[in-house]
């Protein structure tokens, strides 16, 4: 499927640009877009509301489900802890990576966009960001109304962040509670799987959504506008891959772990996140290839007779080592519903 479509993806992209360009060429505008320009900027934005749909949802079962299968792990401290550790420690990394290629290649000249900036009407503080946690409504929703020429447009939008407060502490108040919990807690795999899958549908028609963007995109902008910007696209592409083919490949030597067997196996969902760039999109694919090609046990605790098989990709000593399909262990079939990242 990865690589099928990931050529779909590229097709997409050729499409909507030449889709874009006969849009622009023909007159379509922003403010008053023809048939093509109305088609592709509906198709486009119908997509973006897809993904918007499915993400509350997908995060409070996500979360809830994750802490849930805290119960079968007997170091969940330490384990959140390297979580956390390691998700800053790369983020560092990321960040000083972009910084760098910021001031060494400087993106922004040359685009032809000119003008002094203006400041921003209010800015944010740590005290705001603490503030902002706290949420309003059980679903973390906000709504606005704006008004143009007497017609009142009402507006939902939501807090990731506040979703995030809500599930961990339902998910924290499920563990506490415990056996009475049970229902809630299948419940709520129950949905968290039928989520991954609508999602998993959203993202096999990425394609679709793909041509709208690019489409709409050029139309709107026009050829000379993004092509100015091909020097940013290329400095976000170096970032990208001296992230994943420097950083990562370092971490994992760095832990004694094949560096070759570590990317056959997330290469799939590595492969859809960047064809379809949604990392939410990506989380059901994560979590197959994290249990069954990386041999990352389920949430389902081993039997005390049956010891959880050891992570696939370790290096195996020189001595002993076989190839992989032979020093693999079996696959377990059996699914978890926490999510897990690559």
């Amino acid at each position: 499927m990865g690589g099928s479509f990931g050529f779909q993806i590229i097709a997409a992209l050729i499409v909507g640009l030449g889709l874009g360009l006969v849009a622009k060429y023909t007159g379509s505008t922003k403010a008053d877009p023809n048939a093509l320009g109305a088609t592709l900027q509906t198709i486009g934005s119908s997509y973006v509301s897809l993904l918007q749909t499915a993400v509350v949802p997908l995060i409070f079962t996500a979360v809830v489900s994750s802490i849930s299968n805290l119960r079968a792990v007997s170091n969940a401290a330490r384990l959140a802890w390297n979580t956390l550790l390691w998700f800053g420690i790369t983020a560092l990394i990321s960040v000083l990576i972009g910084i760098g290629l910021g001031v060494l290649l400087q993106p922004g000249a040359n685009t032809g966009i000119t003008g002094e900036g203006e400041a921003p009407s209010k800015v944010g503080s740590w005290w705001a960001f603490l503030t902002g946690l706290f949420p309003k409504n059980f679903l973390g929703l906000g709504a606005s109304t704006t008004i143009t020429e007497d017609v009142a447009t009402t507006t939902v939008s939501f807090n990731v962040l506040q979703i995030l407060v809500i599930a961990v502490a339902v998910g924290i108040a499920a563990l506490k509670v415990g056996k009475a919990a049970e229902p809630f807690l299948s419940l709520n795999a129950s949905a968290l799987a039928v989520i991954q899958k609508v999602l998993w549908w959203i993202i096999r028609i990425a394609p679709i959504g793909t041509v709208g963007l690019i489409g709409n995109a050029v139309a709107i902008y026009g050829w000379d506008t993004i092509g100015s910007l091909g020097k940013f696209t290329f400095a976000i592409y170096v970032g990208l891959a001296l992230v994943l083919f420097v950083v990562y490949p370092v971490l994992v030597r760095t832990h004694g772990l094949s560096v070759r067997q570590f990317f056959s196996g997330v290469w799939p969902a590595v492969q859809l996140a960047f064809v379809s760039r949604s990392s939410v999109g990506t989380l059901p694919l994560t979590q197959r290839v994290t249990e069954r090609s990386l041999g990352v046990p389920a949430a389902t605790p081993p039997s005390p007779s049956r010891s959880a098989p050891p992570p696939r990709w370790t290096a195996a000593p020189r001595s002993t080592r076989r190839s992989p399909r032979s020093s693999w262990p079996s696959s377990s079939a059996s699914s978890s519903t926490s999510p897990s990242t690559c």
